[in-house]
């Protein structure tokens, strides 16, 4: 998947998560709790759901490369491509 195509579902995903919040505005260099309304649940939906659109597995170790739109697609890029392969 380009890093495009990942960006797309990721913002899929929060629409789904906070529906009520423009997310035209999104800045993919500041992490999703700083410009969203989500707790750590809201947080863990967006990872459980990562894992099931792209049937990968997430450590929880690797939680926090999640928490922004370019840690998330950098994370996801390579690991995506293996998947594919």
């Amino acid at each position: 998947m380009t890093p495009a195509e990942i960006r797309s579902l990721i913002v899929e995903i929060l629409a789904n998560i906070v529906p009520d919040v423009d997310l035209s505005q999104l800045r993919d260099d500041v992490p999703f709790r700083e410009q969203l309304p989500l707790d750590s649940m809201d947080f863990l939906d967006i990872v459980m759901e990562l894992r099931k659109r792209f049937r990968i597995q997430i450590p929880e170790d690797d939680y926090g490369m999640l928490a922004s739109m370019a840690s998330a697609i950098e994370y996801l890029s390579p690991r995506l491509v293996r998947e594919k392969a």
